[in-house]
């Protein structure tokens, strides 16, 4: 993640000040939210049209790790494109008629060492969050499996969750992580890890 100091031009290369910051932001994602399409047509326009640069990790986990890299504005727009595509996502799965505009919900994984400054003294930044955004906030209490990052839980109608990721991201732009960051892989539980060795064991057993 990119300094803050670039944003006032002190520090940082002369094309970070010129794009604003450059943002990195990782959301935990059913896979086929993204996919839409035999060929991922839907991450393909996102990237298209938001000009950031969408990875999703891989995996046979339901759930994968979205990454959204570049310009504030950039990560942003694919934000907002991501939340209004989870808005008809909900709509077609009911009986086509809307009753209100349902909830969505978007799951930041953040380091835990910056989920302090995100949640403030007593309480105080998030729920100011809370309050401005009209969108719920839940910073997980228990880091995320095998990693130092926790989850944090944004729901709402889409304009309300994106006003709430632009205030989520200035906080965390302002206070970067301390110290090494372990970053959270959906799947990689020591279960998993230990099944894995035990079944190449057994394998080698066999073969002998």
């Amino acid at each position: 993640m990119a300094s803050p100091d670039g944003a006032s031009g002190v520090g940082g290369s002369p094309e970070e000040t010129e794009l604003s910051i450059t943002l990195t932001l990782r959301m935990l994602m059913h896979g086929k939210v993204m996919a839409g399409g035999s060929k991922g047509e839907t991450v393909k326009r996102i990237r298209e049209q938001s000009s950031a640069r969408i990875t999703i990790s891989e995996g046979s986990c339901p759930e994968r790790i979205t990454t959204i890299t570049g310009s504030t504005d950039a990560v942003f727009r694919a934000v907002s494109m991501i939340a209004f595509k989870l808005e008809e996502d909900l709509g077609a799965g009911g009986d086509g008629v809307s009753a209100g505009r349902a909830p969505v919900t978007l799951r930041l994984v953040i380091p835990a060492s910056q989920c302090g400054s995100l949640i403030g003294k007593a309480g105080a930044k998030i729920r100011e969050i809370r309050e401005s955004t009209g969108a719920q906030v839940q910073v997980a209490g228990d880091l995320l499996p095998n990693s130092t990052e926790r989850a944090v839980t944004v729901s709402g109608v889409p304009d309300t969750i994106i006003q709430c990721v632009r205030q989520i991201c200035a906080v965390i732009l302002e206070s970067p992580p301390k110290g090494a960051t372990i970053p959270y892989h959906p799947g990689l539980s020591l279960g998993t890890i230990l099944l894995s060795a035990n079944q190449v064991r057994g394998q080698n057993i066999s073969k002998g």
